[in-house]
């Protein structure tokens, strides 16, 4: 009788202890899911800037496709950058030309844009740069206090001792010397840890480049593409531009931003083609 008793208290133990983990675990996942829920509780708001002065309508079917599959299109070109509210916290995408361009330059920069809206250059905590273009990069030195976030290839391509023509690395010397932040990204990263904004591996334009998905609560998902394609047409028909760095990527990064856009109902924002730029409100109103 008394072994049946120990026997008995024994078990007692055994589904306390069963128990007691059951209820650590659904604790614990409480906690992780009201972590989860607060994080993504951040509002994301979206604006373009204007960072570049158009010129007049390109022909587009030479250069822009390696297939000659434009004849007589001309396309009017734009540059455009874009800053991200995520929270309290401010993101750039892209920088423009720079303010000393000859016949591109924009006719604000983006520190006198942003302080329409009374944010100054320390507040931005990331610059994500799609490409190493000057048409890309050309004010991110005005920006040393955040964060660089590029792809790892394009990275190599600015820090290498003898920059190839077309690497624009004169304005990231601050980062190159080591006295600014960079994050060089091997494969997509998700910038605030909640999913709401998404830099995207989309190789091909050159080696490292790399588009933003940001995710709007009214708006919905929107594809940022960088130069990943051009304009509309190029997209649509899977165009290839002749001075692309590789083809295969190059078409590869296409489909996979026409598949995201297709799976997420995204709205896909070209920055070169100003029929795209125009989905958004003009700056300094902010997509929701």
């Amino acid at each position: 009788m008394p072994h049946r008793r120990h026997n008995l208290r024994g078990k007692h133990r055994e589904l306390r202890n069963i128990m007691n983990r059951i209820l650590t675990g659904f604790a614990l996942g409480v906690g992780l899911f009201a972590g989860l829920a607060t994080s993504q509780a951040a509002e994301v708001t979206l604006a373009r800037l204007d960072c570049g002065t158009p010129q007049a309508p390109t022909v587009v079917n030479e250069r822009f496709s390696d297939t000659y599959a434009f004849p007589g299109l001309k396309v009017q070109f734009v540059f455009s950058c874009y800053v991200i509210k995520h929270g309290d916290d401010y993101m750039l995408w892209d920088t423009g030309h720079s303010m000393t361009a000859p016949n591109v330059a924009p006719k604000v920069s983006v520190v006198d844009q942003l302080d329409k809206i009374d944010v100054k250059p320390d507040q931005i905590k990331y610059v994500g740069i799609s490409h190493y273009h000057a048409d890309h990069t050309g004010q991110v030195d005005s920006f040393p206090k955040a964060t660089l976030l590029i792809g790892a290839r394009e990275w190599d391509a600015i820090t290498s001792p003898k920059p190839a023509q077309g690497v624009n690395f004169k304005p990231f010397e601050g980062w190159i010397r080591g006295e600014n932040k960079v994050e060089p990204q091997a494969i997509d990263k998700d910038v605030f840890g909640d999913g709401s904004v998404i830099m995207l591996r989309t190789p091909g334009h050159t080696p490292g480049h790399s588009s933003l998905l940001v995710k709007l609560a009214q708006m919905g998902p929107v594809i940022i593409t960088g130069d990943a394609v051009h304009f509309r047409e190029n997209y649509d028909t899977v165009g290839v531009p002749s001075f692309n760095f590789d083809r295969a990527q190059t078409v590869a990064s296409i489909e996979r931003l026409r598949k995201i856009a297709a799976n997420l109902k995204a709205t896909v924002i070209i920055q070169h083609d100003g029929r795209d730029v125009e989905k958004l409100p003009v700056f300094p109103e902010f997509a929701k």
